[in-house]
């Protein structure tokens, strides 16, 4: 699965359409047209008759371009450290869709006459911005046209679950080590949030090997999780807040009451653009009946009324009508740290105000105390280290649309490149001009 357990993954995971791609329905079709090209050639039995303008010194006369073989590399150019993943789907790719089809229209899968080193999913590479000197992360040796077509969806999912898994590990590092939780499932197709959420969990497994931590995983959507064993989890959303007419500590109460008690109990209180006076409604409504519960011996039951944090979502648009305007919108609009602080403040003091016997003061102080703040609404890496800096009480971040972002540093694009060519049993050098054959010692020869 990862470079941390020297496992992979295999197709009763991924489940590829194998045999569109085999056709090249995935692919640019140039390369169907090379494949086509080669296929040809060496049905007519053709040897080169160009001139060899990168190997003069070598007779190619004899060389059959058809069956050339060729090593390939595949590498990103997102400049940095990059967090690999998408490596196991991609040899899936390749171990199921090599191959050709022959005069009766069967498939000839050539998986074993390859070659292939890749690294593991969870490894890091780091590239200058010198296309000369990349590190590659999959390595193949074999006849060019059994695997030409593969290039493309080998590529874009690269890319793509490099990309997120990257985003996630810069977004965990200005998190100073907070949970982050996985948020972008609504920005984008429903048949990528698998693979997405893989991609989450390996930057995680990736920070924390690092960093020496524990940081947990936590994703929205089961299909986040359906590729290592994660599951979703969530409270309640605006909608469920309109369904009670705007009373949040009534929504919290009846999800307390009717969901399972190992669901964390976290009030989205931005509804009314008054996250302190929700807040504490909501406390208070919660903690009384815990206490009567506790007080009835009920611990089990009691459990459902501990709430676990509050969420802070104001839109950028608007200012908490507990911010006194300072007149700059930055500090004043949508969640800001001097909001967080003011909610923090508020929910630690919410006890003070409630009548309760001696012997419950403490429990109550000790209860309010422990109530996370989680925050969401357009964080991404800067926004989360500004609040790191000025050391905001902030728990929690949620974060979705900038872990899917595409551009400036965090475009990560992969590229396939031919790096040597095999001429009379010996490899020779045959990388386009401004590119060199790669070195990566992580990589590993694949079975």
């Amino acid at each position: 699965m990862t470079i941390f357990n020297h496992e992979r993954l295999t197709n009763d995971v991924f489940k590829i359409d194998f045999k569109r791609m085999r056709r090249g329905w995935y692919s640019d079709k140039y390369f169907e047209n090379i494949g086509v090209m080669l296929s040809t050639l060496a049905e007519q039995g053709y040897l080169f008759k160009g001139e060899a303008l990168r190997l003069a010194e070598v007779d190619l006369s004899n060389t059959e371009v058809g069956n050339l073989e060729v090593e390939m590399q595949w590498f990103t150019r997102r400049t940095g450290k990059v967090v690999i993943a998408g490596v196991d789907k991609a040899l899936t790719m390749l171990r199921h869709c090599s191959g050709y089809f022959n005069g009766n229209g069967k498939f000839v899968n050539t998986w074993n006459r390859l070659e292939v080193e890749a690294v593991h999913d969870g490894a890091t590479v780091t590239y200058s911005g010198d296309p000369k000197t990349i590190q590659p992360v999959i390595r193949v040796r074999g006849r060019y046209r059994d695997f030409a077509l593969l290039e493309t969806p080998t590529l874009g999912l690269l890319t793509r679950s490099s990309r997120v898994a990257t985003n996630v590990y810069e977004t965990l590092m200005s998190a100073r080590g907070k949970p982050v939780l996985f948020f972008p499932a609504r920005f984008d197709l429903h048949e990528v949030q698998a693979a997405d959420g893989y991609a989450y969990n390996v930057a995680v497994q990736r920070f924390n090997h690092d960093h020496q931590l524990r940081v947990g995983p936590y994703i929205s959507t089961d299909a986040q999780g359906d590729w290592w064993g994660g599951a979703g989890g969530g409270t309640v959303a605006h909608a469920s807040i309109a369904c009670f007419f705007g009373d949040t500590a009534e929504t919290m109460m009846a999800f307390a009451t009717a969901c399972a008690p190992e669901i964390p109990r976290i009030a989205l209180v931005d509804f009314n653009n008054d996250s302190v006076k929700d807040s504490l409604l909501v406390m208070q409504r919660m903690f009384m009946r815990y206490r009567e519960l506790m007080d009835a011996g009920n611990e089990v039951e009691a459990q459902r009324y501990q709430l676990f944090g509050v969420r802070l979502d104001t839109s950028s648009s608007i200012r908490d009508v507990s911010v006194t305007p300072l007149g700059q919108a930055e500090l004043d609009m949508g969640v800001n740290p001097r909001l967080v602080f003011i909610v923090r403040n508020a929910v630690d003091s919410a006890w003070e105000k409630w009548d309760l016997p001696g012997e419950w003061t403490k429990r109550a102080r000790e209860w309010c105390s422990s109530v996370k703040i989680v925050v969401s609404g357009g964080f991404n890496t800067s926004k989360i280290s500004r609040f790191e800096k000025l050391d905001v009480p902030v728990d929690i971040y949620a974060v979705g649309s900038s872990l899917f972002a595409n551009d400036g540093p965090c475009v990560t694009d992969y590229t396939a490149d031919i790096a040597q060519v095999k001429i009379d049993g010996v490899w020779r050098a045959m990388s386009k001009v401004g590119r060199n054959r790669g070195e990566n010692p992580d990589l590993e020869p694949v079975n």
